[in-house]
């Protein structure tokens, strides 16, 4: 990690351990229709961008449902149960390492706004981040636009930054800023599914970034 000035970091799945919290919210949602469960293990199988095509995938019905409506009621059953969850416990160590070594920190998010200041702030990281970027509404969409904004208001040289991240997404958005992408196969996705998107550098956890 010495030749990067500057790491764009995921959040959810990537600095915040939710993967767990994201079964429990949409498992009672699930629950409450008579559909299936999930297991963590078929959750990290099946998850995906966009999120509504991971809804679909599990049985919701969009023909019947407004999406609307079940975006909401997830976020809903998320909020309650973030509480359960915090950073992963490498995440402060490595933050620290990264800004003692003077390299630029942001975030680059599909949480929505202000629930990603609020979440932060209690996690008392914020201080680390020369930028924290979220989105504008509840619905997970597309990192690209902001990554890109985000590489040009800080005049960054993407041979000069890393992303790293959890999701097959994160890899995407990567190659669309241009720069450097490690996987963690800690959070939402497989490992498997990560190693899938030919991304030279899987990891099972921050700690092997770490060491």
């Amino acid at each position: 990690m010495k030749n990067y000035k500057a790491i764009i970091w995921d959040y959810n799945g990537t600095l915040l351990n939710d993967a767990q919290v994201g079964v429990a919210s949409i498992n009672k949602m699930l629950s409450k229709r008579d559909m299936p469960l999930l297991t963590m293990e078929a959750y990290r199988e099946v998850f995906t961008f966009p999120v509504k095509n991971y809804y679909q995938a599990i049985g919701f019905d969009f023909e019947k449902e407004d999406w609307d409506v079940v975006a909401k009621e997830f976020i809903s059953n998320y909020i309650n149960f973030l509480p359960e969850c915090g950073i992963f416990n490498e995440a402060r160590e490595l933050l620290t390492q990264f800004s003692e070594n003077k390299k630029k920190q942001f975030i680059l998010s599909a949480m929505e706004k202000k629930m990603l200041d609020d979440s932060t702030k209690e996690e008392k990281i914020q201080g680390f981040f020369t930028e924290i970027s979220g989105i504008d509404d509840i619905y997970a969409s597309s990192k690209i636009d902001n990554g890109k904004n985000l590489i040009e208001r800080y005049q960054l040289q993407p041979n000069e930054v890393c992303l790293l991240g959890d999701t097959t997404h994160d890899f995407d958005v990567a190659k669309e800023l241009g720069c450097d992408c490690i996987l963690v196969a800690a959070g939402h996705q497989s490992e498997q599914k990560l190693k899938d998107t030919g991304c030279k550098r899987v990891v099972s956890s921050l700690r092997e970034i770490l060491d």
